[in-house]
């Protein structure tokens, strides 16, 4: 069964528990919050019930900001003064002149971008209690060298360089370009960096791709997941960044994982009931996907718990040995939208892959051509990446 009929399945068998649930409505909290105290929500089969189109509508950054050490909440004042600045800042919207390789390079303004109040937390991670990701492992730490210096590599001839941006720091400038760029890279490329060769020299979103788990949103307002349940059946769909959505089914019969050697994009969920909260082991990642580092070893352990009419809590685990010294775990609240008005159409949309993409690729063919005429500046000289996101100034990242 493909992963599109499951989910009507499951929909139309969820559509009958949502009318028994409608008919049984006491089953609901006579409030609305996330007390405990209330009665858990139930499907009619018995189960806890997570069904619902759910989002945050807060902001909150991976990790702690440094200047925020070993602060666990946002004071009101300095969330005011957050959504202040980020406001002013989306209203700049700064423009390079016309024509220049910063503008060309710059591709997204504020249209694009739907930026979200500030949450009360100061990171989603929870664990440790700084609130930053665990120091990498020294086998880590080899990896991101070697992807540096590529990276670097491929921007020493540019005025990225030249001029000792930012983006080039630990690098320096040199007029020829680098031997490294015929060059495969140390691992899968899943990130930008200033090549286009071929499609896979770009990034998994310009292609249309998505990270994967575990998943926190975007700039592009959050991530909506709809969750759908049927008698033994979960299933999640992702509606994230420009369009990257993707159905997730979690195996709830007990099974084992996967045997090592399958590997999937989204790795393989088995899900467990521990009282009110649905347990998601996840393993069996790919080695094309990236989570800060992490790849094939990665280790995910979900906890997702109902605490209210429209409240839903998520917590992730997350574990590698082979990148961080020790597991960290990161904690999101989502709220429940309005089932109609929000509908996700679960048909991608993203248009970077399928228009952006062979239209960069092509004006890199044309660059070269003109260059081997003569004609035109080698394109190894031009820094195609930098500019490209207003939110570089972000001051909550």
């Amino acid at each position: 069964m493909t992963g599109i009929a499951l989910q009507r399945r499951l929909i139309r068998a969820a559509t009958v528990a949502i009318v028994c649930l409608a008919i049984g409505a006491g089953l609901w909290p006579s409030t609305a919050g996330t007390s405990t105290n209330q009665p858990a929500l139930k499907t009619p089969w018995g189960d806890p019930d997570l069904q619902g189109i759910w989002t945050d509508e807060t902001d909150t950054p991976l990790q702690r900001p440094a200047k925020y050490a070993n602060q666990e909440f946002f004071t009101e004042a300095q969330r005011a003064e957050l959504n202040r600045e980020r406001a002013q800042m989306i209203a700049l919207d700064h423009h390079s002149q016309p024509g220049t390789e910063a503008d060309v390079s710059g591709a997204y303004n504020s249209v694009f971008l739907s930026i979200k109040p500030v949450g009360l937390r100061t990171s989603l991670i929870v664990d440790p209690p700084n609130g930053r990701i665990p120091p990498p492992t020294p086998e880590a730490q080899k990896t991101a060298a070697a992807e540096r210096l590529y990276r670097l590599a491929m921007l020493q001839s540019t005025d990225t360089c030249k001029n000792h941006e930012p983006a080039c720091a630990g690098g320096k400038y040199d007029p020829k370009p680098s031997p490294l760029r015929g060059q495969l890279p140390p691992r899968y490329i899943t990130g930008r960096f200033n090549r286009h060769d071929g499609p896979e020299d770009v990034s998994l979103a310009e292609r249309c791709l998505t990270g994967g788990l575990p998943e926190f949103g975007t700039a592009f307002g959050g991530s909506f997941r709809r969750i759908v349940q049927a008698p033994g059946s979960i299933t999640m769909f992702y509606d994230v960044g420009q369009g990257q959505g993707w159905q997730r089914n979690i195996v709830m019969n007990g099974s084992p994982h996967l045997p090592p050697n399958i590997r999937q994009w989204f790795g393989d969920s088995r899900g467990h009931w521990e009282g009110n909260t649905l347990v998601i082991d996840v393993t069996n990642f790919g080695p094309k996907t990236d989570f800060q580092g992490s790849r094939d070893n990665l280790h995910l352990v979900e906890r997702w718990t109902r605490t209210g009419p429209k409240s839903l809590s998520y917590q992730v685990t997350i574990e590698d040995p082979t990148v961080w010294t020790h597991t960290w775990t990161a904690k999101q609240e989502f709220t429940k939208q309005n089932d109609q008005e929000n509908r996700i159409y679960t048909e991608p949309r993203c248009v970077e892959g399928n228009l952006g993409l062979p239209g960069i690729l092509h004006g890199w063919r044309v660059e070269e051509a003109l260059f081997a005429k003569g004609k035109g500046p080698d394109p190894a000289t031009h820094d195609g990446e930098k500019n490209g996101f207003l939110l570089d100034e972000d001051p909550l990242r």
